[in-house]
């Protein structure tokens, strides 16, 4: 193959190209609009398949060692059409709360990687704080998962009730703040991998479910002031764990299934349906940190910590089961559909 013969056959396009940067640069002096605000969704998509020909043109001719005028002149064009292709735009209310409010919350309620994420965990946890509970279901079972000087150090640590001192509790919550945050970021980490994240999240769903069950025991040293500092913060806390594996799983399925794309584009593009899963995470792990930093460890009545626990799953709930149920769906429901009948009298 003569590259230089190809690449020269494809001037026509570079000069196509060179002329719409040159069209909406002008356009960008004397319009403060963006680039969608330029073209037609025809526009957009002759100005996209230019410039991926010229990011592919200028591969060549760098892998190629083409004379220096050559590259230097892609290596421009590639970069002014990059700066019109991805140029921000101004901040729109409306759009912004379209992603947030719709786009978003539709997004995680649909990707199988975070129905994944939360049964493994949320699974595992309620069967861990069983069997951790009930001793003679399985005797031992918290001794063999957490280890009996683990346990110990919990009794020990939630002996001292609340009692107007944060001090405390406000070392213990940044303990736990950095311990379970850490959590979130290895499951995220291991994602790309799959196995190890799934194998790292349904351990510390157990360890975690196994420490809640034992504490709930009549006999357990310090358990009421356990719970009276996991309630408030416990939501956040242990739906931001199971995001963080979800948004690590996205990005592990799009190395290992490719849907007919190259690996790389297969990555990035998983990558990005990754982006409002793991913003989700992060946002929950910062509310956690402040519940944890601030109410759960301080001497509010447990009432005002159990209502602000309650609160918190339903506006978890509210954002990721009735925002995120796919609007499609309801408007083919029976009842939808019954309305859009004509009258039969």
């Amino acid at each position: 193959m003569n590259v230089s013969k190809l690449l020269e056959k494809r001037r026509v396009q570079w000069s196509e190209l060179e002329r719409l940067c040159d069209a909406m640069e002008i356009r960008g002096r004397t319009e403060k609009t963006g680039f969608k605000h330029h073209q037609g969704a025809e526009g957009i998509a002759r100005f996209s398949t230019l410039y991926r020909a010229a990011c592919a043109d200028l591969a060549l001719a760098d892998a190629y060692q083409l004379p220096p005028g050559t590259v230097t002149y892609l290596h421009r064009l590639v970069a002014r059409a990059h700066n019109q292709l991805y140029r921000a735009d101004k901040f729109e209310s409306q759009l912004w709360s379209t992603v947030l409010f719709e786009t978003a919350p539709q997004q995680i309620f649909s990707d199988p990687c975070v129905r994944v994420a939360t049964i493994v965990f949320f699974g595992l946890f309620a069967l861990s704080m069983f069997l951790g509970l009930n001793d003679g279901v399985f005797p031992g079972f918290a001794d063999r998962i957490v280890g009996t000087e683990t346990l110990s150090q919990m009794e020990e640590g939630f002996a001292k009730p609340i009692e107007g001192s944060l001090d405390h509790y406000v070392s213990m919550s940044g303990h736990y703040i950095q311990h379970n945050t850490g959590i979130g970021l290895r499951c995220f980490a291991y994602g790309i991998l799959l196995i190890p994240c799934l194998v790292t999240l349904a351990f510390n769903a157990i360890a975690l479910g196994t420490m809640f069950g034992y504490m709930a025991r009549p006999d357990a040293v310090g358990g009421d002031n356990f719970f009276e500092f996991v309630t408030a913060h416990g939501p956040f806390e242990l739906t931001a764990i199971a995001l963080a594996a979800a948004a690590g799983l996205r990005i592990g399925v799009g190395l290992f299934h490719t849907d007919g794309l190259a690996r790389t584009e297969s990555i990035r593009v998983n990558a990005l349906k990754a982006v409002p899963v793991m913003a989700s995470s992060a946002l929950l792990f910062t509310l956690a940190a402040i519940t944890e930093g601030f109410i759960s460890p301080s001497p509010l009545p447990y009432l005002v910590k159990a209502i602000w626990s309650v609160l918190s799953s339903g506006l978890i709930s509210f954002y990721f089961v009735v925002l995120g149920f796919p609007r499609e769906v309801l408007a083919s429901s029976p009842a939808a559909l019954a309305g859009d009948q004509p009258d039969g009298t």
